[in-house]
């Protein structure tokens, strides 16, 4: 037997006031779309916003159904519009916010494992790291130099 050690570092701002300005515009863009969830059943919002090379914005928000499991979420949303309107340019920062209308979220939220897998699959694809960064309503801002630092085991094609 020999152990494994896997280590993901990542980077606690105390608010959106102290992340880079252009990543703050990326999170406003997020918070923004985050109001346009379809969100009845759950009552959480979730919003995303993509930066991309070619410096176009993609944003999308959660939309549920009464079947849950046809619903979709906020960064897959997104990350899938990039995909098929700009399938040629390279994914550099994802930005999330998520708001609960029962609560106020005051803790960072991060992707859900669906997402966290649908994100580093562009990644893979790229060939380069995305910058993450997520956070609840309002608080704190975590930052991920890439998704595999969310998702350090990455099931991608090379398993298969």
């Amino acid at each position: 037997m020999k152990p494994l050690t896997i280590t993901s570092r990542l980077e606690v701002y105390e608010s959106i006031d102290e992340i880079p300005q252009d990543v703050q515009d990326l999170m406003q863009k997020a918070i923004d779309v985050r109001e346009h969830a379809y969100a009845p059943y759950s009552r959480f919002k979730v919003g995303a916003a993509i930066l991309l090379e070619n410096e176009e914005v993609v944003v999308g928000s959660n939309q549920e159904n009464a079947s849950y499991p046809s619903g979709l979420c906020a960064e897959r949303t997104a990350i899938y519009a990039a995909g098929a309107k700009f399938p040629n340019s390279r994914i550099l920062k994802i930005a999330i916010t998520a708001k609960s209308l029962r609560h106020k979220v005051v803790s960072p939220v991060p992707p859900c494992g669906a997402c966290r897998q649908a994100m580093v699959e562009y990644e893979v694809k790229q060939e380069d790291a995305i910058e993450l960064y997520f956070m609840g309503e309002t608080g704190k801002v975590v930052k991920a130099e890439s998704i595999k630092d969310l998702l350090p085991l990455v099931f991608d094609n090379s398993c298969l």
